[in-house]
């Protein structure tokens, strides 16, 4: 029984106690929180009829084996206290000072919403993760021990998760997948991600869980067998090579499920088809023997050499120091880790190697919390942006001058211009990689050396705002997606003060000096986006026109008002005659795009908002109208989906679509070269034109290999 699953049978105070005791010294403070922890919570019980103290109990424990100190010790003892009973922060810090008051206050701010009703796939269940994630990140930031905690107080949660509602299980288990194991692998713990990723992966996905259990144990023996043959290829090697046995250790395993079907879901295969599921270890005492023995095997067994990853010349951001290498052996592949005993210690405990054996490898880079606050976004982009930073593989690329940076696998060079300097990723205009010439959204790859060249700050630099969604690190996102937004506005700005100058028949001169007279010039913008607030501006400039005589004779003509006209699958607001719109080629509108209209005598052409001819003319003093989509405009995508080759698996898709109200109208499907997955090509009707929202609801359950709009606007 491991570590974790001795835990995970305690339920009584007296054996959380007697094990606290193998895994710390007892000290005064230590007794007294286990006294107060035990007041608080007396005649609390769990769901299981466990005496409530018992988790926090449980939990010391698992910050003890982490290496806690003292007050970690305490915290964790207390960390319910203010929230459940009627325990004060005034008393905690009264009883045991300000350092552990401080901590425990940390932690009673990540308050969990427990609202236990969801609809299976709401945006209320991603907010409320969305919340949580939030509240861990800002309560946290000044203290990395809360977050040592807070983990180590998920962990339990998991392990005694088999007494609660199938519901609570699951929700539970979402939020420890998206939110605490990215945390655990930011801070480098592996040993605490792996665990509570196989666990949310056990309530989460049981039937493929159960699964990948099933071939592992059917094929435990001639997997057995494979390991012990290439351990003793190893270590005949090793020895031959003037090393003694007590000079190495080599460990063996399986990789762990999750990580498993991880792999399955990106490559659309089945398990007997992945090639690398065995993973061995040699663990050494110098950082010099780790590159002697990659050259031991290298000379003589078969390398996969593209897969080597050398992170102890480089290591990760978390602090993580290995060298990886892929052997072929008798048919059978291996991946092998290389590494010292300090490495080992670093990569299973993280931050916590530090406070556990005072020694170790590197300490994790931990300013990446600084950059987890993105207050100015709203809360899902916060999540997604937070947590695509926090789970991340990394590559490192190289400046021209050997700077390093850490960027995740698929990062393009607009995300390395971004990583230098917000103004270099503003500014970028195009790019070398390796001294060749490469496009700004180029995939880097490890050890890459780029230089960015950026424009001159008397050249104009729009925002290629299409690019958003290809980025992949959060500030190139967000960076680019500001600049998108300020454009946006700009344009917004110019175009109400031409339709307003196109109603009036005036210069856009004139309607600006009108709107700044009336204190709308700086509101003016949003025109654009609500058809309210332009009724509203209309108005208030007409009053403006009102009180001039030499424009009585519109008035009394009634050419100012305003007609809701329909033109294809848009319509238009003017009090001039229109007979077509016409979907302009130059920049490919599509259903639901940000857009807008140039009058042409009685003809109007549609073009997206970001379009530059369309933006040229505009300052060449177009005539403009008031344009939106049609509601209740049907929206068509095409989805290509890998399908494990299972019983009900297209069934499966079919009834996720019919949740998100998707109408099936065309489905292809065909088995690839493998015989155990499936390639599904669906086509399909929404009311909805948010690509990315629908996307991600799908990605949770599947693996979306293409996603894309079917038809443009100008092609109706």
């Amino acid at each position: 029984m491991n570590f974790f699953s001795q835990i995970g049978a305690i339920d009584t105070i007296e054996d959380a106690i007697v094990h606290l005791h193998t895994l710390t010294k007892i000290t005064p403070s230590i007794n007294q929180a286990i006294q107060k922890a035990i007041c608080y919570h007396q005649n609390q019980f769990r769901k299981s009829g466990i005496p409530y103290v018992v988790h926090p109990l449980c939990v010391a424990c698992i910050v003890a084996f982490y290496g806690g100190d003292e007050t970690m010790i305490c915290a964790a003892l207390l960390h319910d206290a203010i929230e459940d009973t009627h325990c004060s922060l005034g008393d905690v810090e009264r009883d045991f000072g300000l350092d552990i008051a401080r901590l425990v206050d940390a932690l009673t701010k990540i308050v969990e919403i427990r609202k236990e009703e969801f609809a299976g796939h709401s945006n209320q269940k991603l907010l409320t993760s969305a919340l949580s994630f939030r509240k861990i990140l800002l309560a946290s930031i000044q203290d990395i021990r809360a977050f040592v905690i807070k983990i180590c107080d998920r962990m339990h949660n998991m392990l005694t998760l088999d007494s609660l509602a199938h519901h609570k299980r699951i929700r539970i288990s979402e939020e420890t997948l998206v939110v605490y194991a990215p945390i655990a692998h930011r801070l480098g713990i592996s040993s605490l991600k792996a665990e509570l990723e196989d666990r949310s992966f056990y309530y989460l996905f049981p039937e493929e869980y159960a699964r990948i259990d099933r071939y592992i144990k059917d094929n435990h023996q001639s997997i057995d067998l494979k390991l012990n043959s290439f351990i003793d290829s190893v270590r005949h090697l090793l020895l031959s090579n003037g090393y003694n046995e007590k000079d190495f250790t080599i460990e063996h395993r399986i990789k762990r499920y999750y990580s498993i079907y991880l792999k399955m879901q990106r490559k659309g295969v089945a398990i007997d088809e992945i090639l690398d599921l065995l993973a061995v270890r040699i663990i050494l005492k110098e950082p010099l023997d780790c590159y002697r023995v990659l050259g031991i095997l290298h000379l003589n067994l078969k390398p996969v050499v593209s897969r080597l990853k050398d992170y102890i010349a480089i290591p990760k951001e978390n602090g993580y120091e290995t060298i990886h290498t892929t052997i072929f052996d008798k048919s059978s592949i291996f991946e092998v880790q290389i590494r010292t005993i300090d490495m080992h210690k670093s990569a299973q405990y993280g931050i916590a190697a530090h406070w556990k054996y005072k020694s170790g490898g590197r300490e994790p880079n931990l300013n990446w919390g600084n950059n987890l606050q993105y207050q100015d976004n709203s809360l899902e982009e916060f999540y997604e942006l937070a947590k695509n930073d926090l789970y991340k593989d990394d590559i490192i690329v190289f400046s021209p001058k050997g700077d390093t940076y850490s960027l995740p696998v698929g990062a393009l060079v607009l995300d390395f211009a971004y990583a230098i300097h917000t103004d270099v990723g503003n500014r970028a205009k195009s790019a070398f990689v390796n001294q060749q010439k490469a496009s700004l959204l180029q995939p880097l790859k490890n050890s890459d050396i780029v230089r960015i060249i950026t424009a001159d700050h008397n050249e104009e630099v729009r925002p290629r705002c299409s690019w958003v969604n290809a980025l992949k690190t959060s500030k190139a996102k967000s960076q680019l997606k500001l600049q998108c937004q300020l454009r946006i506005k700009e344009i917004d700005t110019k175009a109400a003060i031409h339709i307003l100058a196109t109603i009036f028949e005036t210069t856009p001169e004139k309607i600006k000096k009108h709107l700044k007279q009336i204190g709308l010039d700086t509101e003016v913008y949003k025109i654009m986006r609500d058809r309210s607030f332009f009724r509203n501006i209309k108005n208030a400039v007409k009053e403006v026109y009102e009180r001039q005589k030499s424009f009585l004779s519109i008035f009394k003509t009634n050419r100012l008002k305003i007609r809701q006209i329909k033109l294809d699958n848009i319509v238009a607001f003017s009090n001039f005659s229109l007979t077509q719109a016409i979907f302009d080629y130059c920049c490919h509108p599509k259903y639901g795009d940000e857009i807008l209209a140039i009058k042409n005598g009685t003809k109007i052409s549609i073009h997206h908002k970001l379009c530059n001819r369309a933006n040229t003319e505009i300052d060449n003093g177009a005539n403009m109208v008031f344009v939106q989509w049609l509601k209740n405009q049907k929206y068509n995508y095409k989805i290509l989906v890998a399908l494990e080759d299972k019983k009900g698996a297209i069934a499966g898709l079919l009834n996720v679509l019919k949740k998100y109200d998707c109408r099936v109208t065309r489905i292809n499907y065909d088995r690839a070269n493998s015989t155990f997955s499936t390639f599904c090509e669906i086509w399909i009707e929404n009311a909805t034109n948010d690509i990315k929202n629908l996307r991600e609801a799908l990605e949770r359950h599947f693996n979306i290999v293409e996603f894309s709009a079917l038809k443009d606007a100008y092609s109706k």
